[in-house]
């Protein structure tokens, strides 16, 4: 049996295994999303996790974003160097849940913030 399409949130290393364990419930982007409900965290080709995308909240700038480092992990330098001068935006997550074990996924070539993926059944 196939398994269901996901939408999926491509997430960098080690930020991607604190969302599924709860240590980090704000994702920086530089950009907004419509996207909201179930979601997906995607790394190195799997599936660590999901996690509810509730909200986006910003724009900040590195400064703003660096008073609340408890809520999305990162520095300020790494903030400031990500950002690029460009306003930065939280992507807020709830009811962050990692998979007992990870969920190979085939991404598109090219993809960077988002994969549409199948998840194969266990």
């Amino acid at each position: 049996m196939m398994g269901m399409k996901r939408k999926g949130l491509i997430v960098r290393e080690p930020f991607a295994s604190m969302i599924v364990d709860g240590e980090k419930v704000w994702e920086i982007r530089k950009s907004r999303t419509k996207v909201r409900g179930e979601i997906l965290i995607l790394s190195g080709g799997k599936a660590l996790g999901k996690a509810e995308l509730v909200d986006v909240v910003g724009p900040f700038t590195p400064e703003e974003l660096a008073e609340h480092s408890e809520k999305h992990r990162a520095s300020l330098s790494f903030l400031r160097e990500y950002s690029g001068g460009k306003p930065l935006y939280a992507w807020v997550l709830r009811n962050a849940e990692r998979f007992a074990r990870a969920k190979r996924v085939k991404i598109a070539k090219g993809a960077q913030v988002w994969a549409n993926v199948v998840v194969e059944d266990e």
